[in-house]
């Protein structure tokens, strides 16, 4: 019982916390443009080159493929 007396506080201090920062998060703005945040990562920035490998035309040899091509 005295577990109760340490739990029961710390769990309000941690929802109290959560909803302040949802709140936070609404007023703030984070919510507004969900379509403009999926859209944007699938667009490439132009220029932006260095980030990904170049392409491959075969990405390991012929003896390496299970199950061996017949």
């Amino acid at each position: 019982m005295n577990v109760l007396v340490v739990l029961i506080p710390v769990s309000l201090c941690l929802g109290t916390a959560g909803l302040v920062a949802c709140l936070w998060t609404l007023r703030h703005g984070q919510y507004e443009d969900l379509e403009g945040d999926a859209a944007r990562i699938l667009i490439d920035a132009p220029g932006d080159s260095s980030a990904r490998p170049a392409p491959t035309t075969d990405p390991e040899p012929e003896d390496a493929r299970w199950p061996p091509a017949t």
